[in-house]
């Protein structure tokens, strides 16, 4: 059954300034939830409204009715359990590999979805400006899918990052070199920008490369691409490559 004051703390978890002063997130569902139980995240309470998680110790577990499920669930239907965790302290940042850089992704699906293509392409790190969403927030968390359990998230400032790498940056930009035709290296940060304006001014000084996924249609009309789809192209290319 569910205390008054657990129903307070993680209705207040769905606003970063909470999970941030309690440094505590939760997740819904068990596929997200069993890839967080596998991970280094530590598991502060489990909520379910049926025996699921015999991993899980007793006194981790609350037993709740779906109805009380509704009451703390931030998703519309709710699933059968939730969990809340502790945030991990920041690990260290490694300047290897390819790393993609989000310059204030907004859209908490987004950003979830960019987090998955990560994992799914072998990208382990991802840096993001402070404008970006909380990787925290509820709907980020439901929408890795667990892939959060695999990829480091790290907030910097992010014009100060660019201009101290030593890796080489690229960009996507509507006007850049097309991304078919490129020779793609196996290492590099790759910048992707806000939803509606794109990379800002100042952290498009930072780039060294300009890419684009090139149009096709014959009116050459499309404004733009949902920035997590031209994430899955660009990463799909720099792994073909």
């Amino acid at each position: 059954m569910l205390s008054k004051n657990q129903i307070k703390l993680i209705k207040a978890l769905q606003q970063k300034k909470y999970r941030q002063s309690h440094r505590l997130f939760f997740a819904e569902g068990m596929k997200v939830i069993s890839e967080l139980l596998q991970s280094a995240f530590e598991l502060n309470q489990l909520f379910e409204t049926e025996p699921i998680f015999d991993n899980v110790p007793a006194h981790k577990k609350v037993s709740v009715s779906a109805s009380e499920l509704k009451k703390i669930s931030a998703l519309s239907t709710p699933n059968n359990c939730l969990a809340v965790f502790k945030m991990p302290l920041e690990s260290p940042l490694l300047q290897s590999g390819l790393i993609v850089a989000l310059d204030d992704i907004r859209d908490p699906g987004n950003l979830g979805t960019i987090l998955r293509l990560c994992d799914w392409f072998g990208v382990e790190q991802i840096v993001c400006s402070s404008e970006t969403a909380d990787v925290f927030n509820p709907k980020v968390i439901q929408a890795t899918m667990g892939s959060l359990a695999r990829v480091g998230v790290h907030y910097v400032d992010l014009e100060q990052f660019l201009s101290q790498t030593k890796l080489v940056v690229f960009g996507t930009f509507m006007d850049g070199k097309n991304i078919y035709k490129e020779v793609l290296p196996s290492e590099g940060i790759i910048v992707l920008g806000n939803e509606a304006n794109g990379i800002s001014p100042a952290v498009e000084k930072m780039v060294s490369h300009k890419i684009a996924i090139p149009r096709f249609g014959k009116l050459q009309q499309t404004e733009s691409l949902n920035v997590a789809t031209a994430a899955a192209i660009v990463l799909s290319e720099f792994r073909r490559s």
